[in-house]
């Protein structure tokens, strides 16, 4: 027998040399090496636990990370004596044990052990889900290998069978197991084996393709796993102790003894590491239960049940894919995304590696590109899972290359819960929360992307660096210069708020006067950079965001807002000075214009008609029904002639048709209602998704005082969902109100619409009036 001077843990130890961590390779070779030595000794104890003889029906077999082959350094020993009840009496099989498991003892090796027969292990098996799943690594060590290869196929035969009333215990199982021990990408001291996307989760992977419910991913998969698995192996020889815990204290240790520069490029690694077999782990779940439920008998062939979401992804299963393969519109995989995330659904790894084949953006980006992405963003709650499918796919990568700085980064302040890329993701998540508090909805969402994103190796100041970067960014997605300079200063800034209302005295004058110049004395910036604030804080975790700190930051703001401060709002749509004659041969007859042209991945509509009352909701409600989506519109009427542009989205390829939309217009002027039947159609199936969005979070409207001397001003802060502006228009007609001027814009998926109002007569409403519309706009928004 093999023996070492310092045991049988200092063998190992010695097998595990330093050297071995560094080399190509090294970690399958050093584990296969540590599970032969093991083996080799344990072969030997049975020898002469049983003099040599040959028995038959009565083996050594292991479970556990040696039944695996995947022992580490340290790793405790699993084992079983499997017997047949028949080949040997009760008392030889008590001193047979005794005789392995003593030796194993006093070797101060740690011993996990049992005696048991097939039937007791099936019934074990079928009464403990863990122990189902670690008997399916049963794997001989010696004596009888045909009686443990004959167990190990009947117990898979078993957990075959029990799939159905296993999966759900195991979904089950998971969730209590990822809730007692976190999640490891985000932990700063992660339990390497329990937590999710930890080295146990591999194990109930490989269960689930045992089961013959689904394959599981490899590749980076496997590669993750055996990263995990060579940290665990540094951890033991650094501590000298069989340890999962990778504590704070012995970050450093292991870092070198693995070759990473510092502590940081290990976390990051480990964090990287354990998102993949986690985001692994839930794709496979998600297979096996598809597989089960089409295991359900039917009467004929089993047809896959599509839900449509739009813009050709659906929903499967629980998840969403494409309908059919991807086109070549590059703007495709930000849409897609948009609308599993409003969804609640993770995109399918199968959709995510289809929709990663779609070319690059240009540079800067298409301007639809820049309008879906900030839809992405203001998703909420939906977002991080698609985010990190996005992430796993390479396509963050492919539109924000800085992102790889972050990703997955530490963060050692006790006041961070999370890496630095699932912290900007959640703050994002915070600050679509308070999309309806500010002007420009899109640049709050890309400021709380990109506050954080100067944390790399070598920042001083975060918040400078950060700056920097963030200009680079939106310079390449081609954001205006006047709004790049806004989120520039959001990110520069992002701390100054937080740091004035906990540091300084809220009292003196001159700390009001630090907040309100740190937001260039621009109320709207103000504004944003207030609730960027808060979501920063609130995704930082309680030691950052609780009653006290959000007390003393509310009596900063109200101590800035004493100050006299006046916001630009947009002046009325200028009079038309002067129309084509062919426009006014056509209008003088009866019949509207339209003109469509193609910009920028969108198309213009320009819409020329006689006033009337209504005018404003048949056309919106028209293109509705037409599937276009209007992003932007400046309204007008100069003598009772409307001269309307409007901006919109298709959601093919083909150009909105302006004969189309012309006769439409005619027909509903003449009280026809049929061009817009297709809206209500549209309506009776998109509502439901759009009131799960919408929850809990209510519409605002309210007067601008003095933004015009001849008409009432009202602003309109809702979500943007089908058919809203035909359903304004109806409000305003049905309260015989004229839209004299409008401005509709819409920013992440957030409306920020100004409408000048004035009775039939053209005087301004009187207070009651603006009461009962404010009252009308709101519950026609939320309905």
């Amino acid at each position: 027998m093999r023996t070492s001077p310092t045991g049988i843990d200092g063998a190992r130890l010695d097998l595990a040399g330093t050297r071995s961590f560094t080399a190509p390779g090294a970690g399958p070779t050093r584990r296969a090496a540590i599970g032969a030595y093991l083996t080799d000794w344990l072969d030997q104890l049975w020898a002469q636990a049983t003099d040599g003889q040959a028995l038959t029906g009565v083996a050594l077999a292991a479970v556990g990370s040696l039944g695996r082959g995947d022992s580490g350094p340290l790793s405790d020993i699993d084992l079983v004596l499997l017997h047949d009840g028949r080949s040997l009496p009760a008392e030889r099989l008590t001193t047979l044990a005794d005789r392995v498991w003593y030796p194993i003892w006093d070797a101060n090796v740690r011993l996990d052990h049992s005696v048991r027969t097939l039937a007791q292990c099936r019934a074990i098996a079928s009464a403990d889900l863990s122990a189902a799943v670690g008997l399916l690594d049963v794997a001989p060590i010696a004596g009888d290998r045909e009686f443990v290869a004959a167990i190990r196929s009947t117990l898979a035969h078993d957990w075959r069978a029990q799939a159905r009333k296993r999966l759900p215990q195991l979904v089950d199982s998971l969730r209590e197991r990822h809730d007692r021990h976190g999640e490891l990408a985000q932990s700063i001291e992660p339990d390497l084996k329990e937590a999710r996307g930890g080295l146990r989760d591999m194990t109930v992977l490989r269960a689930l393709v045992a089961a013959w419910l689904t394959d599981r991913p490899h590749g980076e998969v496997d590669e993750a796993y055996a990263r995990l698995l060579d940290v665990r192996d540094a951890l033991q020889v650094v501590t000298g102790r069989g340890r999962d815990r990778l504590g704070r204290e012995d970050h450093d240790a292991v870092a070198a003894l693995l070759g990473y520069s510092d502590a940081d490029d290990l976390m990051t690694m480990v964090s990287r590491s354990g998102r993949t077999l986690a985001y692994a782990l839930d794709a496979t779940m998600r297979r096996a239960g598809q597989s089960q439920r089409a295991r359900t008998l039917r009467v004929g062939p089993r047809r896959p049940t599509m839900v449509g979401l739009g813009y050709g992804v659906f929903e499967h299963d629980g998840e969403a894919v494409l309908g059919a393969a991807p086109s070549a519109d590059v703007t495709q995989p930000i849409r897609a995304a948009v609308v599993a995330a409003r969804a609640g659904l993770a995109l399918s790894p199968q959709t995510l590696a289809n929709l990663a084949e779609v070319g690059d953006l240009s540079t800067p980006w298409p301007e639809l590109a820049r309008d879906l992405f900030t839809d992405l963003l203001a998703t909420g709650a939906g977002l991080p899972a698609v985010w990190a499918g996005l992430t796993q796919a390479g396509l963050v990568a492919r539109w924000l290359p800085e992102w790889g700085a972050v990703d997955s980064r530490p963060q050692r302040n006790p006041i961070h819960r999370h890496t630095v890329d699932r912290h900007l993701i959640q703050t994002v998540v915070e600050a679509s929360a308070f999309v309806r508090e500010v002007a420009r909805p899109d640049l709050l969402l890309l400021a709380a992307l990109l506050h954080d994103i100067g944390k790399v190796a070598g920042a001083h100041d975060h918040s400078v660096t950060g700056a920097k970067i963030a200009r680079s960014v939106l310079a390449r997605m081609g954001v205006a210069d006047a709004d790049a300079e806004i989120v520039v200063r959001l990110v520069r800034e992002h701390l100054t708020l937080m740091e004035l209302a906990t540091r300084r005295d809220l009292e003196d004058p001159a700390t009001a006067t630090a907040a309100w110049a740190a937001a260039g004395e621009d109320p709207d910036v103000f504004d944003l950079l207030r609730y960027l604030s808060i979501a920063d804080a609130k995704a930082a975790g309680s030691l950052s965001w609780n009653d006290w700190r959000a007390k003393l930051f509310e009596q900063l703001c109200v101590e800035v807002n004493r100050t006299g401060r006046t916001r630009t709002r947009p002046d009325a749509a200028p009079d038309v000075v002067e129309l084509p004659d062919e426009v006014l041969t056509q209008l003088a007859v009866g019949e509207p214009v339209v003109e469509v042209s193609e910009i920028d991945g969108a198309y213009r509509i320009a819409v020329f008609d006689r006033d009337r009352l209504g005018l404003f909701a048949d056309t919106a409600g028209l293109f509705a029904a037409q599937g276009l989506t209007v992003r932007t519109a400046v309204l007008h009427t100069l003598d009772a002639v409307a001269a309307n542009e409007w901006i919109v989205e298709v959601p093919g390829s083909d150009a909105p048709s302006a004969s189309r939309l012309a006769l439409g217009l005619a027909g509903l002027a003449r009280g026809e209602r049929a061009p817009l039947a297709a809206l209500e159609r549209r309506r009776a199936y998109a509502r439901p998704a759009a009131a799960a969005v919408a929850a809990g979070m209510p519409t605002r409207a309210f007067v601008l005082p003095d933004a015009a001397s001849d008409a009432t001003v009202l602003e309109v802060r809702t979500r943007d969902r089908l058919g809203l502006l035909h359903d304004l228009g109806r409000c305003f007609a049905k309260a015989g109100l004229t839209v004299r001027s409008a401005h509709i814009a819409t920013y992440a998926g957030q409306t920020l619409d100004t409408f000048y109002l004035t009775e039939a007569s053209g005087a301004m409403l009187s207070p009651p009036r603006v009461a009962a519309t404010v009252a009308a706009i709101i519950d026609s928004c939320d309905s």
